[in-house]
């Protein structure tokens, strides 16, 4: 990571908070954010993964600090949120944590489910909540959250994970809508197969000896004929927190190389 000297989508002196952010698109996220001048703070269950992500932050001169937090645990969040809020203003929150799931209806069981919703629905419900009355307070923020291409498209074998992300949609556009008058900006960014430490450790438990076909086969089932990069969300991610955005809300912003459209 470098620290940007573009005059655009700065971030001076906002202090983020990225759920997440140890590991895929929030640690990018984090990264980009502490590029462009923000504190962050970086949100996540493996804590030594966190620490090391906001380590190398500080080592090229950004502002980071780790914090372990499981966002499905209300206690646990608002505890952190009182934490952060107590020194700082929340001025961004980016919702990155979040679990996939494989299955159909018939064969996602009730703890599948509920797990998925804890996470996916549950810890984005509960971080929003933390932060409100803070981001109220000071009659300004921004909240990003990370919803899918399946929030709005039928994917196989997605079943609660569909879910999952289709109550982030909503959420967003609630969100939005009910604090337009505290100057709070609420988006989502739906992105489609993005190439993450996580999809590529499910190809090698799932497909040993077989990791390069099956990596070639998920950039093949995208239109542009590859799957996406954290760093691009992070950088949409960086532009619709900014000033320059000041005029976006309620809006989702399908990331996914042509798959809704272009199929």
């Amino acid at each position: 990571m470098q620290v940007s000297n573009n005059g655009m989508f700065r971030l001076d002196g906002a202090v983020a908070v990225v759920t997440g952010g140890a590991s895929g698109i929030g640690q990018a996220v984090a990264e980009m954010f502490a590029s462009h001048g923000a504190c962050v703070h970086i949100l996540d269950l493996n804590e030594s993964q966190a620490e090391s992500v906001a380590a190398g932050i500080c080592d090229v001169g950004g502002e980071a600090k780790a914090h372990l937090c499981d966002v499905s645990v209300w206690e646990n969040v608002e505890r952190v949120f009182e934490e952060i809020a107590a020194e700082e203003s929340i001025e961004i929150l980016v919702n990155s944590a979040g679990i996939p799931h494989v299955g159909k209806l018939e064969n996602t069981t009730q703890e599948d489910f509920n797990r998925v919703y804890q996470v996916n629905v549950k810890g984005v419900y509960n971080c929003m909540l933390a932060c409100i009355e803070h981001m109220k307070s000071n009659r300004r923020g921004v909240i990003l959250n990370l919803a899918s291409i399946a929030s709005s498209a039928g994917i196989p074998d997605r079943f609660a994970y569909s879910m999952s992300k289709g109550a982030v949609l909503a959420m967003t556009y609630s969100v939005a809508r009910d604090y337009l008058s505290y100057n709070i900006r609420c988006n989502c960014i739906s992105p489609a197969r993005v190439r993450t430490p996580f999809v590529e450790g499910f190809v090698r438990q799932n497909y040993p000896g077989h990791e390069r076909e099956m990596l070639e086969r998920l950039d093949g089932s995208q239109p542009i004929g590859r799957m996406g990069h954290p760093c691009e969300v992070a950088a949409l991610a960086l532009f619709l927190c900014s000033k320059e955005a000041a005029f976006i809300t309620g809006t989702d912003y399908p990331m996914d190389g042509g798959f809704l459209n272009l199929r």
